[in-house]
């Protein structure tokens, strides 16, 4: 068999060579500990222990985060499992053999009770005592705290971490495949602290069980070496103690190497850079400590008594590293190409800009948001909120254009439509804001505010505060989330006026390369493109989506001969959609809950707002309603029903109207609105209230 058709056959049954692996391995460790094994074995499998405990704790050493190592819990198990079943079979052989001489065990305890220790068992004792100390209190200690603590405050931020996940999503800032990969990751994050937590104390077991074996090998094999095998002390102790802390010291070693790198992978923080990485850009790049560190060194190689030499060499070794780093730091930027010098020219049409559809201002302190050479990530982000605007309204809306402000704040910004000034607010970049959804009475170290997107109040925190913000409840976004969400929240408020003769233009040209003969019958043969783009605003307006184009279309082909007003037309229309409508408003319900008008009351609106006397509504009247409606639609939405307004069809479109800056959330549907597969509960009366 050549090459080749080894690496073929390989690929082959790589699957199943791979599902056995794992069981084979256990039953091989198993066997290891019922199975006599000659010296020459154990020394293959304690190099093999020495080498898999160093090849765990260099992945540690070179992972970017704890879920690069997610095998970790069951590699604990497997390599403690291996380091026992070494132990109980060089038990067998030291207290069978042990009476030959040191080499009864093998190579490599041997080694270790010779080389190591100097073949002082005393020493090997002391060595040994020092290492269990080291690995039993010290770090196995110091890792199953921070493993308990990690995995409890871990299943304590998963509300909070899929909260902002949800909210990432419901931005546009994410995708669904993106969303669900980062809730698995959440989850795995979870299970893997869960599991550290546990499997910590595998290492807390082989530590004492290392002692325990030490001094079963020592007594047993005094004991044995004297009576069955007729040995001085002297000969049994310098046997049978030899090969038994040998025999400790080789298994403890590998123990330590692993419980450093369980230290390791619970105590990570940061997934960008690894461990060596960090520590180097975190101790050692810094000029101000290299300095203060040389400094003290030189005086203390001074000092009379001191071993100069070695004080002195570190005292410029640290020096030079400071001066290296403060002369690279120091550097100066390379200066920018100045811009070549206009003419002074007359003025010309050029010099007119047109006023930005929608824009975004920015502080200067703002514009590494959009500088992708600093990681700034927000003009994908906008990106994102205009795909989701898309898809859920129905339209592709105007690009967003981005500038910075010298005249804003610093960290201020402000959202812009047609010139016009539609939002604005400050965002801090790394730091956090922390909003509370409603009842959260745990205080929070940071600055007070409130969120721009929907006037919730939040704080904003820096990063140190985030996981504490997350497990007491906070929704916690980052600058960028902050910004994007408050854009995509206005974007859907003023839907209606991104809808320009050019976005309404480009949308018949959709839908012409998706149904040709249904858009050119009816657009712009029997309805204008001025009265189309009019009756999409009305229905924007109301916050009535218009992604089922064909239901519009099919509609206005319907009701074109008849009328061209484009208020009647967008009432037809409603009526088309009202399934989809409803469905925007309660969700996939059949019995809807709405708010009914007092009899005498829908008596006398309907005499002020229909026929005639259209829109002549006392002014008394009008407050007194708004405050009711806005009341009510309060009382609705802390019960967590949808408030919604349901009124005869002649007065549908003035009680919106009159309710719609009042009560901005309020829905309000007419009685042919309601689709006939659907039931209505009558729930708040609104005059009753007012009464």
């Amino acid at each position: 068999m050549n090459l080749q058709q080894l690496q073929q056959w390989l690929s082959r049954n790589a699957g199943w060579a791979g599902g056995l692996a794992a069981p084979m391995l256990v039953i091989t460790i198993l066997s290891m500990m019922v199975l006599p094994l000659p010296p020459w074995l154990l020394d293959t499998f304690f190099t093999l222990n020495i080498a898999i405990a160093l090849i765990v704790m260099m992945v540690a050493a070179y992972m970017k985060r704890p879920l690069d190592f997610s095998v970790f819990p069951t590699v604990l198990l497997l390599t403690t499992l291996l380091r026992l079943s070494l132990n109980v079979a060089s038990t067998r052989v030291v207290l069978l053999e042990g009476h030959t001489g040191p080499g009864a065990a093998g190579a490599v305890i041997e080694a270790f009770g010779h080389f190591l220790i100097g073949g002082n068992f005393a020493v090997g004792f002391i060595v040994f005592a020092i290492l269990v100390v080291i690995n039993f209190v010290v770090i196995t200690k110091g890792s199953e705290r921070i493993a308990e603590v990690s995995a409890r405050f871990t299943l304590d931020a998963m509300p909070g971490k899929q909260m902002a996940i949800d909210a990432d999503l419901n931005a546009g800032l994410i995708d669904e495949k993106e969303a669900k990969r980062r809730r698995a990751e959440v989850g795995d994050e979870a299970e893997f602290f869960g599991s550290m937590d546990g499997a910590s104390k595998f290492v807390r077991g082989d530590a004492i069980a290392g002692i325990l074996i030490l001094f079963i090998n020592i007594i047993g094999g005094f004991i044995i070496g004297v009576l069955q095998h007729g040995l001085s002390a002297g000969q049994a102790a310098d046997n049978y103690i030899l090969l038994a802390v040998g025999d400790a010291l080789v298994a403890q070693i590998p123990s330590l190497l692993i419980s450093v790198a369980a230290a390791m992978v619970v105590s990570r923080v940061g997934k960008d850079e690894d461990l060596g990485v960090q520590v180097m850009e975190q101790m050692f790049l810094s000029p101000k400590v290299m300095g203060i560190t040389s400094a003290v060194l030189f005086m203390l190689g001074v000092v009379p008594g001191m071993p100069h030499a070695v004080f002195l060499s570190f005292a410029a070794l640290t020096g030079g590293l400071a001066w290296w780093q403060a002369r690279r730091q120091s550097k100066p930027a390379p200066a920018p190409e100045a811009p070549a010098q206009q003419g002074d020219g007359e003025a010309s049409w050029d010099d007119l800009q047109p006023v930005d559809l929608l824009g975004l201002e920015l502080g200067y302190r703002l514009i590494a948001l959009v500088d992708k050479t600093r990681q700034g990530d927000l003009l994908t982000r906008i990106k994102g909120v205009r795909k989701k605007f898309a898809q859920e309204v129905g339209f592709l809306p105007p690009a967003v254009h981005v500038r910075d402000n010298l005249e804003l704040r610093p960290a201020g910004y402000r959202i812009t439509l047609r010139g016009v000034v539609v939002g604005e607010g400050e965002v801090f970049p790394g730091m956090f804001l922390a909003i509370d959804p409603g009842g959260i009475n745990t205080p929070l170290i940071g600055t007070p505010t409130t969120d721009p997107a929907f006037g919730l109040p939040a704080h904003w925190i820096e990063e140190k505060q985030r996981e504490n913000a997350q497990m007491a409840g906070f929704t916690v976004v980052d600058s960028e989330t902050v910004l994007a969400t408050h854009l995509s929240h206005l974007m859907q408020v003023q839907a209606a006026k991104l809808l320009s003769r050019t976005e309404t233009q480009d949308l018949v040209e959709h839908v012409t390369r998706l149904a040709p003969k249904l858009i050119e019958e009816v657009v712009p043969k029997m309805v204008p493109v001025a009265t189309f783009q009019k009756v999409l605003q009305l229905l924007l307006e109301e916050s009535v989506h218009v992604r089922d184009i064909r239901t519009i279309i099919e509609s206005l082909a319907e009701h074109a001969a008849h009328t061209t007003d484009p208020t009647e037309l967008a009432r037809r229309v409603r009526m088309a959609l009202s399934p989809a409508i409803v469905q925007q408003i309660y969700g996939p319900v059949k019995e809807l809950e709405v708010i009914a008008i007092e009899p005498g009351l829908e008596r006398l609106l309907m005499q002020a707002l229909s026929g005639a006397a259209n829109g002549a509504l006392d002014p008394g009247v009008a407050e007194m309603l708004s405050k009711s409606a806005t009341d009510i639609a309060n009382k609705q939405e802390e019960k967590g029903v949808p408030a919604c307004l349901l009124v005869p069809d002649a007065i549908r479109n003035a009680m919106s109207r009159l309710l719609r800056r009042a009560a901005p959330r309020l829905q309000v549907l007419a009685h042919s609105e309601i689709p006939d597969t659907h039931l209505i509960r009558i729930g708040p009366i609104l005059g009753e209230l007012a009464a």
